[in-house]
């Protein structure tokens, strides 16, 4: 019977798709959500984006406000810094009345308040860093658009609140967050934030530090001469002078502008420039060039704007009917968040992304500016971004995966460096907590280090010899050129250098304890390492040995004209010393295990269920699965550390395992609405709110359960419970999509592009 379904599907592409035709645009406007009441705070805003721009836009006392955030806006601190907070008011005010309603329009990326007659649609132009505010309204009012700085003088970072930058904890001299030129000219609000200063910034302190001072002219540096901010204007708007006031916890200055007259149509616009100058002069000249770029294109702006939106929305969906369609609804919102961030140069960030507020509206005890977010802002933490980016890949948003490459790519040499200082060989060595200019953040470092401790190693209970995790972002490389068919050359250096680095540094450490370089059965010795945060001074470790055997099983993989003879040699003689995955015995089952030994556990993650995710070792349609279940199962741990909350990833073990059941639990609670009232701010977690590894984990598991790719073959609904009716389109390998429609189990109907690889389709029982 599968076999004459597939013939018939293969037969009648044409009919099929005439037939089953869903208009994607159509289903995802229906989980636009709608307010028909104004908010109490920041921490009920919805998000609005796109390109590299994030908004928190909320309706408070009838006003219009909005939180500007830009990708790569990081201070002296590596902070992540907002560019201001704009406030809008309409006089007479029609928001107050019982037709209030505010949306957030999918398919356009913008968001429409309307009451009493009066509309203000808010937007970002997708292309350039433009946010656009226009109100109509059948009566004459007037607007008054107000740029709101709590930056307008200097302030004494204190307390927890050098959590939010990459000093993380209280230093001996006095640091600032800066404050910004901010002023009015040619009837506009001018907003700035140059680095530099206070003399040494967090980039300095650390290379001083970490012991790079001799190569410090070699290393790249993201912090210093950066620059950010932009302009307000609004057609026919002029000056109307300066105010005061404090929101939440923090006091702000305001910079007015007002219209000449009541008007019934009022366009105001905001620019944002972020950009590394010699000289402030040079960013002047960027954003004018900018201003004048965007006056050009103003005509066709939003409707390509919205085009984009469309094809993003048209290039996979998740739909679920009934009691559970609150799954694909906030599936569809969080990666609505994501696509915000599309063109940014910097990737998104696991803790808030461009989305965070008030921070004592997430915990009333950081009472700070609403620039804070725990975990820092240039700091990036390489198991949590991970779970951000791996759901791009099913989802075919492969370009928004660029970012978080680049962001690799740039630091590859300070990494490579660091090997040569430290140890005098070759390759790039990677930490988990690692800044956006590639060496590891100084707190977590360690500065007081006992004498004869090895430079190379952070001083950490927590991130001691954990290296392995860059391997994650190899994979995502490797599955761009797998899917997508991308050419990645560029990648490959990269790759190998990472490589390189364990194959180098491992044999200088095993001669260093004795003669041999390698084991008994011409194996590296990988001591010591560890398994994620948890299991640590680990012997072989299962996430380093999962993560080589994989990748250079890839590199392999690769068409011919990746890597010439020598390189190909070189992988597979690595390979072939790589040590198996380790095993264990537990009450009569074998499992994986984190390690063949390990001193202690530190964290709650659990690494013995990687080979699983991300490394497809085990799982449905391979080897093994019954020791894969038997972990998830038995393991201890794996039991102890079992949640839905955060960064787990129960729910991804369990539908890579087949286990429908658990899949289906752990997903209900993932993408259960947040604690805010926009249904996709979940957090804090372990992170901060909006949490983006909650969401993404989230997106993974719920894409797995659909759909898993194993070699050549797709397996479909491998995890999918018999009540959930949906339909769903998700990319495959070699520049496949998979688009069908589930009914009571059972799929009813199909459509594999290109046709040809129907064939490889595995359909469920």
């Amino acid at each position: 019977m599968i076999r004459l379904y597939l013939l018939l599907v293969l037969f009648y592409p044409f009919v099929w798709a005439q037939a089953q035709q869903l208009n994607a645009i159509a289903a995802t406007d229906r989980y636009n959500p709608v307010w028909t009441t104004q908010s109490s705070n920041s921490s009920e805003s919805m998000p609005c984006g796109g390109g590299d721009i994030g908004l928190n836009v909320w309706v408070e006392k009838g006003d219009i406000l909005f939180y500007l955030s830009q990708s790569g806006m990081f201070d002296e601190n590596n902070q992540l810094l907002k560019a201001g907070r704009v406030r809008v008011h309409l006089s007479a005010n029609p928001f107050n009345g019982s037709n209030f309603k505010q949306e957030l329009r999918l398919s356009e990326g913008g968001i429409t308040i309307t009451g009493e007659n009066t509309t203000v649609t808010l937007w970002v132009d997708v292309f350039r860093p433009v946010v656009h505010l226009a109100v109509k309204s059948a009566k004459p009012v007037t607007v008054t658009a107000s740029y709101e700085a709590w930056r307008y003088r200097d302030y004494i970072i204190q307390g927890a609140a050098f959590r939010a930058n990459s000093y993380k904890a209280p230093q001996k001299k006095i640091i600032k967050t800066y404050s910004d030129s901010i002023g009015f000219k040619n009837n506009q609000v001018w907003f700035c934030h140059r680095n530099g200063k206070g003399g040494e910034n967090i980039f300095d302190y650390t290379v001083r530090m970490e012991g790079m001072d001799s190569v410090k002219d070699q290393l790249f540096d993201p912090l210093t001469n950066n620059t950010f901010g932009g302009r307000m204007m609004g057609d026919g708007m002029v000056p109307a002078g300066n105010d005061t006031g404090v929101y939440a916890s923090t006091d702000y200055k305001t910079w007015k502008l007002t219209s000449k007259k009541p008007v019934r149509n009022q366009q105001l616009t905001v620019y944002l420039c972020t950009a590394q100058t010699s000289t402030q002069q040079q960013w002047n000249e960027e954003l004018d060039s900018l201003v004048k770029d965007a006056a050009v294109h103003s005509r066709t702006a939003q409707d390509k704007t919205r085009q984009w939106w469309q094809q993003f929305w048209n290039r996979s969906y998740v739909f679920i009917e009934g009691p559970d369609s609150i799954i694909s609804r906030n599936y569809q919102l969080f990666r609505y968040q994501l696509g915000c961030n599309a063109r940014g140069k910097w990737p998104t960030k696991f803790n808030g992304g461009l989305f965070t507020f008030d921070p004592v509206y997430s915990d009333a005890k950081l009472a700070f500016t609403p620039d804070f977010r725990l975990w820092g802002g240039g700091t990036m933490t390489a198991q949590n971004q991970r779970l951000v980016y791996y759901p791009m890949i099913k989802a075919g948003d492969f370009d928004m995966m660029q970012p978080q490459f680049d962001f690799y790519l740039r630091s590859l040499g300070n990494a490579t460096l660091r090997s040569k200082i430290y140890w005098n060989h070759n390759g790039a060595c990677f930490t988990e907590q690692i800044e956006n200019f590639g060496l590891p953040n100084i707190t977590e470092y360690g500065i007081n280090r006992p004498p004869g401790t090895d430079p190379g190693v952070e001083y950490n209970a927590w991130l001691e010899y954990e290296w392995e995790t860059v391997f994650e972002f190899c994979l995502m490389m490797l599955e761009t050129e797998r899917y997508e068919g991308r050419n990645i050359q560029n990648y490959i250096a990269f790759i190998e250098s990472c490589l390189t680095f364990y194959d180098e540094h491992y044999q200088q450490l095993a001669k260093k304890r004795g003669v041999k370089a390698f084991d008994e059965q011409g194996r590296y010795i990988f001591y010591p390492t560890s398994a994620a945060e948890t299991y640590k001074m680990t012997y072989n470790s299962t996430t380093v040995i999962s993560a080589l055997k994989v990748i250079l099983s890839r590199l392999l993989a690769l068409p011919p004209e990746y890597g010439d003879i020598l390189q190909r040699k070189k992988w597979d003689t690595m390979l072939q010393r790589i040590p198996p995955v380790p095993l264990r015995e537990i009450d009569g089952h074998t499992v994986l295990a984190p390690a063949e030994a390990w001193a202690r556990v530190q964290n709650s993650e659990t690494p013995q269920l990687y080979p699983v995710f991300p490394w497809g070792i085990y799982g449905v349609g391979r080897a093994g699965l019954d020791t894969a279940i038997n972990t998830y199962k038995y393991d201890p741990h794996t039991i102890k550390f079992r949640s839905a909350v955060g960064w787990r990833q129960y729910n991804i073990f369990a539908a890579r395992l087949g286990l429908t059941g658990e899949a289906v639990a752990l997903t209900r609670e993932k993408f259960n609405n947040s604690s805010h009232r926009f249904p996709s701010f979940w957090g804090p977690g372990f992170d901060w709110t909006p949490d983006h590894n909650w969401g993404g984990a989230a997106m993974i598991g719920l894409q797995e359960m659909l759909l898993q790719a194993v070699d050549n073959k797709i397996y479909l609904l491998p995890a999918w419970p018999k009540e959930w009716n949906a339909t769903f389109k998700l990319h495959a390998p070699y520049n496949t999509t998979v688009e069908a429609s589930v009914r009571n189990g059972k799929i009813v109907s199909l459509n594999v592009s290109p046709a040809s690889r129907t064939k490889d389709v595995i359909l469920p029982d």
